[in-house]
């Protein structure tokens, strides 16, 4: 079975709680929920992560390069910084989608550029926590497609 993993940066953990008005009352308990449902129409393992630290989602990724079919990324804050966790995604050769709860786009300005965006196979923003469903359909629809 194809594994996919969904990781999430720094403050995701506090989905549900976290400014509810602009992020929604969803908790990330409910997001791995959606993506475990998800994964389970679509015949895939799910392995889903959370971190605060931006090298324990670098670890997460080169960790997976032997089992991982593609990836989900909200990497939070970091979209915006993290060359390290571009060059993980480059370095393992799978495909990723970047996923947002929010529209960036529609944010403060320093949002606005994301470091990921430019090599995923897509990216899906602003359906609050249903971006990780879709996210993960598109994914699986790249999959299928030979990506």
């Amino acid at each position: 079975m194809k594994t996919v993993y969904v990781l999430n940066g720094p403050n995701l953990n506090l989905l549900g709680s976290r400014e509810p008005a602009i992020y929604g009352s969803a908790t990330l308990a409910d997001v791995q929920a959606l993506c475990e449902q998800a994964c389970a129409r679509h015949g895939l393992a799910l392995a889903f992560h959370q971190s605060n630290h931006e090298g324990a989602l670098v670890d997460w990724i080169q960790e997976s390069s032997a089992r991982v079919a593609g990836f989900v990324v909200n990497a939070g804050g970091y979209t915006h910084t993290s060359v390290a966790i571009l060059d993980a995604l480059l370095g393992v050769g799978r495909p990723s989608v970047e996923v947002h709860v929010t529209n960036p786009q529609a944010r403060e300005p320093f949002r606005h550029r994301s470091l990921l965006s430019s090599r995923a196979v897509g990216t899906v923003v602003g359906f609050g926590i249903e971006s990780y469903v879709l996210g993960l359909r598109g994914l699986v629809a790249h999959l299928r497609s030979g990506g």
